[in-house]
């Protein structure tokens, strides 16, 4: 799969996971590049105790608050069970 960004115009929310269960949710302009910071570059954060990480979802967005929004909801208790569902 091939993914195109213009820069500050579409967001990507994305589920990266860990065995054990492990998961984090985030969003971003440039998804490779922040794939690559959780995976090696990042120095400090909850990510970095738990690498390798795996993306086992994404979703795209045209702007910055529906993917907070997103976000938002799938940090929530509903959103939680959601999350969990991708990780069995």
């Amino acid at each position: 799969m091939v993914l195109f960004f213009i820069y500050g115009r579409i967001c990507c929310l994305y589920i990266i996971f860990r065995e054990f269960n492990k998961t984090y949710v985030g969003f971003t302009s440039s998804i490779i590049d922040r794939i690559k910071s959780h995976n090696f570059l990042a120095t400090k954060g909850y990510t970095i105790k738990f690498r390798p990480w795996t993306v086992i979802h994404t979703e795209f967005f045209n702007n910055k608050k529906d993917a907070m929004e997103r976000e938002k909801f799938l940090k929530s208790g509903q959103g939680r069970l959601f999350v969990k569902s991708l990780c069995q």
